[in-house]
């Protein structure tokens, strides 16, 4: 059998997602986008039950279009708060719709939310060789970094610790143990 890192081992959500996209570069600007915001949900909450509830925030926040997203009403933004697919916190709902709008102006100056997120790191991911979990931070300078300069340009829910945890959710850090498949 072939061995995982250990934190995906525990559900088989978890085991598809670290197989399928954890740490693998990601280029395409919808994804970072997604992958920010529910980095940005999981704040407070364990991973799995963003993964969990993923299907139900693609379909509500429309595959994570910010075009569209940016142009939610009040009346979308209640119906929102009622659905019970996605967490219904009333302040991390309107950051999705607050973080289109700046994702959408770093767009417009960079040409692209990709050219901008990874000029943290070159273009070039940074790929770590820990030999256990432990080793891995839950943040790093780079994070910091990061967090810094995503919150000055007005996003919110995007801490270090969210930061790193986007960092490796779409390739810019590749944590995966050495003993990992």
């Amino acid at each position: 059998m072939q061995k995982r890192c250990e934190w995906a081992a525990k559900h088989p959500l978890e085991g598809k997602y670290h197989d399928e996209e954890w740490g693998i570069p990601v280029h395409e600007d919808q994804k970072l986008f997604e992958m920010l915001i529910l980095e940005g949900q999981q704040s407070g909450l364990s991973w799995l039950t963003i993964l969990m509830k993923r299907k139900n925030y693609q379909i509500a926040f429309d595959q994570f279009d910010p075009e569209k997203i940016k142009m939610y009403t009040p009346e979308k933004i209640e119906s929102l708060l009622t659905n019970p697919g996605i967490v219904r916190n009333k302040l991390k709902v309107n950051s999705i719709i607050h973080n289109a709008k700046v994702f959408l102006e770093i767009k417009k100056e960079y040409r692209s939310f990709d050219e901008f997120i990874w000029s943290f790191v070159a273009s070039e991911p940074i790929v770590n060789k820990w030999t256990d979990a432990s080793q891995i931070p839950s943040k790093t300078n780079l994070s910091d970094e990061m967090s810094k300069a995503l919150k000055k340009r007005g996003f919110k829910f995007v801490g270090s610790t969210t930061c790193y945890a986007f960092m490796q959710s779409v390739g810019i850090v590749n944590d995966h143990v050495v003993n990992c498949f």
